[in-house]
């Protein structure tokens, strides 16, 4: 693979997720020291770009202004013309694209992570579009190695390129960084720490990469999405008729198995789960997905067998770069 020299990290992509927020403060703070150190030294081999990702919801303590931000980055979305009566997620979708894009183009960052919380009991996950994505899974497996006292899991999004809406799409590789429980608008240390300790190792990683290190290929375990499901509504209010079954919540990534419990009525009545197999729910109970219709979503889990990895000679770079260019000509 092509060595990581541009990354970005990026946090208040939804403006009440707070410890990306103030991760990323703490971190350009520290770059400004860093900064005034760097001018007497060497330039760093990588340049790692902080983005706080929607100033405007992070003011008001909102997930967003106008628009989810974190659907704005489908391929129609970026290149759509713009109007004066965009929403304002639209309008700073395509200014994150112009400044770590653009999205699937050799100027795109190499690397984009970006910073989420959760409301559901989902430890740490890496959520990404694409399961044979050797960087992002290798990074996985590192920070599985590095903090075994948190659970890990890498959720895959099986959506087409083009179709990809989340800003991390943008990079050349990108994941979102989700950990949980914490409740929007509102920062755990216990949480913060974790999303810290986590873009360390990240970084870490990268370096190691960049300065040649080998990374022995394995197995990784991966939970891929397979249909999310909505509460039960009033078919005339649309208001939703039930709650998460106490058995369930809190209960992410735990088989759920036809038959077990899956909603409470209002009323005191369980309703069970109608699947055919048993699958894997996360997200479950997240607050910010009422609006979208989402009680839980559901994987199927399997093992994804990922090559050695090492970063390319400046020679296999530049044979790589001509066959780009053919390509490009075709």
């Amino acid at each position: 693979d092509a060595s990581l020299s541009r990354v970005a990290v990026c946090g208040g992509t939804h403006g009440n997720e707070l410890s990306g927020v103030y991760l990323v403060r703490e971190l350009l703070k520290a770059e400004k020291k860093v900064k005034k150190k760097k001018e007497e030294e060497d330039e760093e081999p990588v340049s790692v770009q902080l983005v706080l990702s929607n100033p405007r919801a992070m003011q008001q303590c909102r997930r967003y202004v106008d628009t989810d931000l974190n659907r704005c980055f489908t391929h129609a979305a970026l290149n759509g013309s713009p109007s004066d009566s965009d929403p304002y997620e639209m309008i700073r979708s395509r200014e994150l694209n112009a400044m770590l894009g653009p999205k699937g183009s050799p100027k795109a960052m190499d690397l984009v992570c970006d910073l989420h919380n959760t409301t559901a009991n989902m430890g740490l996950c890496f959520i990404a579009y694409s399961d044979s994505d050797w960087v992002c899974l290798h990074l996985f497996r590192h920070l599985q190695r590095r903090i075994p006292d948190i659970p890990m899991r890498y959720i895959h999004f099986n959506v087409a390129r083009k179709e990809s809406y989340s800003l991390d799409s943008v990079g050349k590789h990108g994941f979102a960084m989700e950990i949980g429980p914490q409740p929007h608008g509102v920062v755990r240390s216990n949480i913060y720490t974790a999303m810290k300790v986590g873009v360390q190792h990240v970084l870490e990683w990268v370096h190691f990469f960049n300065s040649g290190t080998v990374f022995e290929g394995g197995l990784v375990e991966v939970f891929t999405m397979v249909k999310h499901i909505d509460y039960p509504r009033d078919k005339e209010t649309h208001n939703i008729t039930a709650a998460i079954h106490p058995q369930l919540q809190d209960r992410d990534f735990c088989l759920l198995r036809p038959e077990d419990a899956l909603f409470q009525t209002f009323s005191g009545e369980t309703l069970r789960y109608k699947g055919k197999e048993p699958l894997y729910p996360f997200f479950v109970n997240e607050c910010a997905y009422y609006e979208k219709g989402i009680a839980l979503s559901l994987a199927r889990k399997r093992q994804v067998m990922i090559p050695s990895i090492r970063v390319q000679t400046e020679q296999e770079q530049q044979a790589n770069e001509r066959g780009f260019k053919s390509e490009e000509e075709e």
